[in-house]
């Protein structure tokens, strides 16, 4: 039985040391093995048009939205443990932020990449034209403010009260007694106690004192000031002297606990704001300085749209944006790390289709910019920088200008072909697109098939020839 078994395992052997040789055949003898047939050479494929190119994002577009979103984790102690590392990330970074008003971004990389969509988000002075940074607007703002009350104090004095004071209630009173003022002495021109305004009356400490720019205003419009004495305070009272009452309880009409006390005032005159003669000689030009004072608002740089146009590229989806489109405020990172908080709690409950969409579109408001492409029947693409909240009628605006036929009506589409309307009231961060979104124009049809009807085409050349002229390479 045994040499059965080895038998076996030698023809085993034989037959799996794979085909022979003859011992005639010295070893380079062997024929070599024959190699598959290299396939021919592929001629290279050209690149899409353009036209395809839109066909394929829409169809990619499409799908996306088609494709279910994955579920989060449903474990509700793995949601908290998630929820707590995000936190504490979020807090570390806040904790190390160097300035604390913002989160900002290290310098090497917005100035490192040489190819981002938009160099930074920029502002433009109203008052000198200037294009400013984000950290250097206020500072420009002011300087420009000081420097105009060489020309118009009265002018630069109101800007100066509202733009320098940040709490918008306490400039509204201020304003408001500042009009009363002057109302008084327009209504009373012969009353000489409405052309006097006592520095340390409580009213005008409380209200305008506190205000920058208010004491530059009185000047500019025609007070003085000046050292007068006090006048008597009522019968029984003395020259220099304040009667305060503290009341308490009343039973049966009368009071109960109360008592009077005296202030002794600083003897010697006091401190007014007094009307000269020539001001007041001129109720008109205060009842201007009054409505100018009422109606002004704050001085603030506006948003620099930043317009660029570029040759048709494929790579018109992809945006490379600086860190200024995500920095967030100390108050917006407070409000976001609340938010996270309690999500723990409103991750652990089933939610309805509604609540999502609103915490979708919470989630969107977290964003202060967004930079839009849209891209042109031509090919070029059309870019501007708006803020998140800005509705989409700005957008049309925005376009608008840059075409060479203005008065044609059009269209701008979203991703997935969704119609964008511009007398809708939405903004851009509740339509979701931001931080950057790329869109398409197309010409009205019922217009368009119009204009061919009779005879005409629309012009070849869309965008004005001053655009065209500063036309870029996307890359």
């Amino acid at each position: 039985m045994k040499k059965f078994f080895q038998e076996i395992k030698a023809d085993i052997k034989f037959k799996s040391a794979g085909p022979g040789q003859k011992l005639t055949e010295s070893v380079g003898e062997r024929a070599p093995k024959e190699k598959p047939n290299q396939p021919a050479l592929r001629q290279p494929r050209q690149g899409p048009t353009d036209e395809a190119q839109m066909a394929a994002a829409a169809a990619l577009a499409r799908l996306e939205q088609k494709q279910p979103r994955a579920r989060g984790p449903t474990s509700q102690e793995s949601i908290r443990n998630q929820v707590r590392k995000e936190l504490r990330a979020e807090a570390t970074v806040s904790a190390s932020t160097e300035a604390p008003g913002t989160n900002t971004v290290p310098e090497a990389k917005e100035e490192g990449s040489a190819h981002l969509a938009v160099p930074s988000v920029c502002f433009t002075c109203p008052l000198t034209g200037a294009t400013l940074r984000k950290d250097q607007r206020d500072a420009h703002i002011k300087e420009a403010i000081l420097s105009h009350f060489s020309t118009d104090p009265v002018a630069a004095s109101i800007m100066k009260i509202h733009t320098f004071n940040r709490d918008r209630d306490r400039v509204k009173l201020g304003v408001d007694t500042i009009a009363k003022y002057l109302d008084n002495i327009c209504l009373h021109p012969e009353e000489e106690k409405y052309r006097k305004i006592k520095l340390q009356n409580r009213v005008f400490q409380e209200r305008i004192n506190c205000l920058e720019g208010t004491h530059e205003f009185f000047e500019a419009i025609g007070f003085q000031k000046a050292l007068l004495p006090v006048p008597d305070q009522g019968k029984g009272g003395r020259a220099g002297s304040w009667l305060c009452w503290e009341e308490g309880s009343r039973v049966g009409g009368s009071p109960r606990g109360s008592r009077v006390t005296l202030v002794r005032a600083p003897e010697g005159p006091e401190e007014f704001y007094v009307l000269s003669e020539a001001a007041l000689a001129q109720p008109q030009s205060l009842q201007r300085h009054r409505e100018q004072l009422l109606v002004a608002e704050p001085v603030r740089a506006t948003l620099a749209r930043q317009r660029r146009v570029f040759r048709p590229s494929p790579m018109a989806s992809q945006f490379d944006l600086p860190g200024d489109f995500f920095n967030l405020t100390a108050e917006e990172i407070k409000r976001e790390q609340k938010l996270r908080s309690e999500a723990v709690e409103r991750l652990s409950v089933l939610r309805t289709k509604a609540m999502r969409e609103r915490e979708e579109q919470r989630e969107m408001r977290k964003y202060t910019y967004t930079l839009l492409r849209v891209r042109l029947p031509d090919g070029c693409l059309l870019q501007g920088t708006f803020y998140a909240r800005e509705r989409v009628a700005a957008l049309y605006a925005f376009v608008r200008e840059a075409l060479q036929s203005d008065w044609l009506p059009f269209d701008l589409l979203a991703s997935g072909g969704q119609r964008l309307s511009e007398d809708e009231s939405l903004a851009f961060n509740e339509c979701g697109l931001v931080p950057s979104a790329l869109l398409t124009f197309s010409w009205d049809a019922a217009v368009l098939a119009d204009i061919r009807a009779a005879g005409a085409e629309p012009d070849s050349s869309i965008l004005k020839p001053e655009l065209l002229a500063a036309i870029e390479k996307l890359s």
